[in-house]
């Protein structure tokens, strides 16, 4: 994969926590509101982000669809005194979708009684970047759908998004490979900066 250079600095936001992020639940598709904590930690990264940058009300705002991530981009500009609802909305931002696996953890999958299962969670740890989940699809996908959106960044810009799309873009930026970008973990209240095919957490 050829490295993609993005302009200027992106701030990559993951939403706040959810019930189903504690529960261990996989999310995907699903659109699950932010919980107590998660709400704390949305006001947390615009707290970093004020530090950060102090041209943080010029730069471009971009946000997933989904209810968790735009409830996240809410909450942030809400404590950096901006218009909460002054970001644009792009599809393509949506999570890894697991398809028939959303709902479950992953230890429920892994001990299904259906056999047929557990050999399809043993094969996606062996090839997580390529596995597609049963009506899901895989993260190699996810990245041929945000490639178009980094592509088309303003030089500055805070996304607020989800940990698959945060992992596709470490991947697409040439920060780590595709096999080691499946499994980095993505921190919620803290920000990615991506900066010159490097990432960073602040």
């Amino acid at each position: 994969m050829i490295p993609l250079t993005i302009p200027g600095r992106l701030f990559l936001v993951r939403h706040g926590e959810t019930d189903w992020n504690r529960e261990g639940r996989l999310q995907g598709g699903k659109d699950i509101p932010l919980n107590g904590l998660g709400r704390m930690q949305a006001e947390e990264a615009a707290r970093r982000l004020k530090a950060l940058t102090p041209d943080y009300a010029t730069v471009d705002y971009v946000c997933s669809p989904m209810e968790r991530a735009r409830e996240t981009m809410t909450i942030l500009r809400r404590e950096l005194e901006l218009p909460p609802d002054g970001f644009r909305i792009d599809e393509r931002l949506r999570e890894l979708t697991f398809g028939d696996w959303e709902g479950f953890t992953w230890r429920e999958i892994r001990k299904s009684a259906k056999a047929s299962e557990r050999e399809l969670a043993r094969a996606r740890e062996s090839d997580k970047w390529g596995f597609v989940p049963p009506g899901g699809e895989s993260y190699r996908m996810l990245a041929e759908r945000i490639r178009p959106v980094l592509e088309g960044l303003a030089p500055d810009t805070v996304m607020v998004s989800h940990g698959g799309v945060a992992r596709a873009v470490l991947a697409l930026i040439g920060a780590v490979g595709t096999a080691d970008a499946a499994r980095v973990e993505i921190w919620q209240g803290k920000i990615l900066v991506v900066e010159g095919g490097k990432a960073t957490w602040m």
